[in-house]
């Protein structure tokens, strides 16, 4: 058992993890100077979803990435504020009050299968209709303003907005 712990421990010798040099595009290059890019990764693409992208390409998946992290986000403060025992008052179904379903994923197995559809419907709504850039005014990837809020930063000076 000394020895398997022993041969374990040397598989992460240092000199086996001595860095390479990192192969990189051109087209990663140009997205060094990002929002996001910090030391000491620099710009982290693992999967390596950008290599030989363009602006285009880049600005898309900016785009999902902040609307994704935002459902997600919202996803969280759902679980918590349920967890802390808020429940909206009447029926999710008929017969089937909202404090009777569970917290995570055991509501699934409690919500009729309508009801499961009717919020996959609405998501998708959402999705094609709403969370989107409809008139062309956004100002950086994730705008869904649409020209509605205008919460006045675009006034501020640049070293105010930073």
């Amino acid at each position: 058992m000394f020895a398997n712990l022993l041969v374990s421990a040397l598989a992460f010798n240092g000199p086996a993890l001595r860095p390479r040099a990192a192969a990189r595009s051109s087209a990663v290059m140009s997205f060094e100077s990002e929002i996001g890019a910090q030391p000491p990764l620099g710009f982290f693409d693992p999967l390596g979803l950008l290599n030989e992208a363009d602006q285009e390409r880049f600005d898309r998946l900016r785009y999902v990435e902040v609307k994704h992290g935002r459902i997600c986000m919202l996803a969280v403060l759902g679980h918590i504020v349920t967890a802390a025992g808020v429940r909206l008052p009447g029926e999710i179904a008929y017969g089937l009050p909202f404090a009777d379903v569970p917290n995570g994923l055991k509501a699934l197995e409690v919500v009729p299968a309508a009801g499961l559809a009717q919020i996959f419907a609405f998501v998708g709504f959402l999705e094609l209709a709403v969370m989107k850039d409809v008139t062309g005014e956004s100002e950086f990837p994730g705008d869904f303003r649409n020209g509605a809020l205008d919460f006045g930063w675009d006034s501020f000076s640049p070293e105010e907005q930073e």
